[in-house]
């Protein structure tokens, strides 16, 4: 990916914290921390049986710490920020369906979480914070997309008020293969012999894998001046595709003719969308872009490209979302291929 050539050694001799550390997001940036040499390496999470099959894998390297917790306790997240360049803040809630039943719950962490974190780094003068988010935060009609639109909201709003920390989001779609992804689903469906279950044959979706979620969150980081939100231009996947895709790829490994494999229609979720797009109406009027980013001014900040290299101001409109073409079936296969 171009992004990696922006982000070289970026984290190495820092210390840096990744809330929601057991995740598959936290535990990409962690390998990625380790990769670049980066001083220390706090990995925070309420997870704890994911935890201990962290410290199980990487325990043996001295630089990473392995904290319990959780980020609704103000007292604690105050404690795991001490001595700290760059946070790294994936905790939240994430599972649409979970969320419209607990959304107490989910702005508990969602939200209230967020502002513990960002409140803790101001106070120990952390350098970078950098919230991991979603393209659910765009037009969101769920609880968890609202969750973390506001989150994005309270980290932009924080910006103006200090020059000592950065605060930042990323915005991106699906990862392939993270933890509470559709792929793992689907795997165990063809495995146990079907049938698939698809919500709708026209819902589509913005997917990346692992590697591109981790460029964008070191790169994003490099290149936050305060209060933007970085979305990657990511590849729209048909989910009937995806699922045809692994259907052909898998059924044969666990013993499967891929006819054998039905599909069932289960219909939409509370809080769920045919299509995400990945900026709002307004945004597009704001918003600056690069060869592999859209970046989000901070509201009523002027607009200025040259403060991001090889930036411009975006022509973009809502027909860009419309008419852009998903992945065939060919170019999905190609990519699950490398996965499995």
């Amino acid at each position: 990916m171009p992004l990696s050539k922006i982000m070289v050694s970026y984290l190495r001799g820092k210390s840096i914290l990744i809330t929601g550390g057991s995740g598959s997001i936290g535990e990409s940036i962690t390998k990625k921390a380790l990769s670049e040499n980066a001083r220390l390496i706090r990995i925070f999470s309420n997870d704890e049986n994911g935890l201990y099959e962290m410290e199980s894998t990487y325990g043996k390297n001295k630089n990473i710490e392995f904290i319990i917790g959780d980020i609704q306790n103000e007292e604690t997240v105050s404690e795991i920020v001490k001595g700290i360049d760059i946070v790294f803040h994936a905790a939240a809630l994430k599972h649409v369906d979970r969320c419209e039943l607990n959304p107490l719950e989910a702005i508990n962490v969602n939200i209230i979480g967020t502002k513990n974190i960002a409140k803790s780094a101001l106070n120990e003068n952390v350098k970078k914070l950098i919230l991991i988010s979603t393209d659910k935060a765009v037009n969101p009609i769920g609880v968890m997309g609202a969750t973390k639109l506001l989150g994005e909201k309270l980290l932009s709003a924080k910006s103006p008020q200090n020059k000592s920390t950065i605060f930042a989001s990323v915005r991106f779609g699906n990862v392939f293969q993270s933890r509470g992804s559709i792929l793992p689903r689907i795997e165990k469906q063809i495995k146990n012999g079907g049938p698939i279950t698809l919500t709708d044959p026209r819902m589509k979706r913005f997917f990346m894998t692992k590697d591109d979620a981790v460029n964008l969150i070191i790169s994003a980081t490099k290149l936050a001046k305060g209060g933007e939100t970085f979305v990657l231009k990511m590849p729209l996947v048909r989910l009937e595709d995806l699922f045809e895709s692994m259907k052909e790829i898998l059924s044969l490994k666990y013993g499967y003719k891929t006819s054998e494999i039905q599909t069932k229609i289960i219909g939409s979720r509370p809080g769920e969308k045919l299509i995400e797009y990945l900026l709002t109406s307004f945004e597009m009027e704001h918003v600056l872009e690069t060869r592999d980013f859209f970046i989000i001014p901070r509201l009523n900040e002027p607009v200025n490209s040259k403060i991001y290299p090889k930036s411009k101001k975006s022509n973009i409109t809502q027909s860009y979302f419309d008419s852009l073409k998903p992945l065939s079936k060919k170019e999905i296969k190609s990519i699950i291929q490398k996965l499995y």
